[in-house]
């Protein structure tokens, strides 16, 4: 039986080598590993192990907390803290969404984001 916090511990690492825009072979490269454990540990059917987590931040560029944010108490439930699907980063769209986003020239970027801004309070 799968375990509340691997399943997301797994999730947030797929949702950031997505959002790199690196596949389950390149990670498992950069760590030491064969591609199918990465599957196993993005589906949390495989816990990961503290030295491997520490491997797997360091190959995605982010700190280990990274991979617990989102959690809620012992049970391992995430935390709903607006009314944003907790899970957004799963939908491919919003995926692509963001890196176009992060791939306009800031100046432009900030722009966007006000009028996105803007558009949502009148919606």
């Amino acid at each position: 039986m799968k375990h509340p916090v691997d399943v997301h511990v797994g999730k947030r690492i797929r949702h950031r080598r997505w959002m790199v825009g690196m596949t389950q072979q390149q990670l498992a490269e950069q760590v030491g590993i064969k591609f199918q454990q990465i599957q196993k540990y993005e589906t949390g059917m495989n816990r990961v192990s503290a030295s491997r987590l520490w491997d797997i931040s360091d190959a995605l560029g982010v700190q280990v907390a990274f991979f617990f944010e989102g959690m809620n108490g012992q049970d391992g439930v995430a935390s709903a803290t607006s009314n944003v699907p907790g899970d957004i980063l799963a939908d491919k769209e919003a995926l692509e969404l963001v890196r176009s986003y992060y791939a306009i020239p800031e100046e432009q970027r900030r722009r966007l984001f006000d009028l996105a801004r803007v558009l949502s309070d009148a919606a």
